[in-house]
């Protein structure tokens, strides 16, 4: 299920939005959702990787990578 919500953004940001959709050939919904949808991803493996190291843990990149996947 879907659901709307409304941001604001800088002129500045929305033009470089409108000019990154349309080289990816995606619409501007697309490429916010691809892009929150990885920022969220990367955020996760980050905040994982945080913890684990704070616990003593001898994890690398991939080791995290497999929990968070």
């Amino acid at each position: 299920m879907s659901q709307m919500i409304t941001i604001s953004l800088p002129d500045e940001t929305r033009t470089a939005l409108d000019d990154a959709a349309n080289e990816e050939g995606l619409s501007e919904n697309a490429l916010v959702e691809k892009a929150l949808s990885d920022y969220l991803f990367i955020r996760r493996f980050r905040n994982l990787r945080e913890r684990l190291m704070s616990q003593g843990k001898d994890l690398n990149d991939q080791d995290v990578f497999d929990l968070v996947s």
